[in-house]
């Protein structure tokens, strides 16, 4: 019996290990960029309008984009889980592309946007009420 147990707690901490190197690898590929919007693979759509689901009160963590660090990679318009990026056109360095503009009504402070951000543009700043 304690054998068993031995090699049961074995497998979970090997499985836990091979977790952890899984983890490390994925934040080797967080620093793809994409050129544009149009260049990203298809994201999820929602048939509803989501316009209604103002969920700007929820947050206690407010996110701010530094737009001298931003390299308008839009990862973090893609993995937001609500309409709360949206898309402005500007000209960077006689360039036009897309940047990414935070609309707190539906800004919930999940933590997506500013975890998934490969060059830490977007801080966490304390919600003030």
């Amino acid at each position: 019996m304690l054998r068993l147990r031995r090699n049961l707690s074995r497998k979970y901490w090997d499985l836990k290990m091979a977790s952890r190197k899984t983890a490390k690898s994925r934040k080797a590929e967080k620093k793809v960029t994409y050129p544009s919007a149009a260049a990203m693979p298809p994201m999820a759509v929602s048939s509803f309008d989501m316009s209604y689901n103002h969920t700007g009160t929820w947050r206690s963590l407010k996110p701010k984009i530094d737009y001298e660090k931003c390299i308008y990679c839009l990862i973090c318009w893609k993995f937001c889980p609500e309409p709360a990026i949206s898309l402005d056109s500007v000209v960077v360095k006689g360039k036009e592309k897309e940047k990414p503009v935070i609309n707190y009504t539906y800004c919930k402070g999940c933590g997506i946007c500013w975890t998934e951000c490969p060059v830490e543009a977007i801080e966490a700043l304390e919600e003030q009420r």
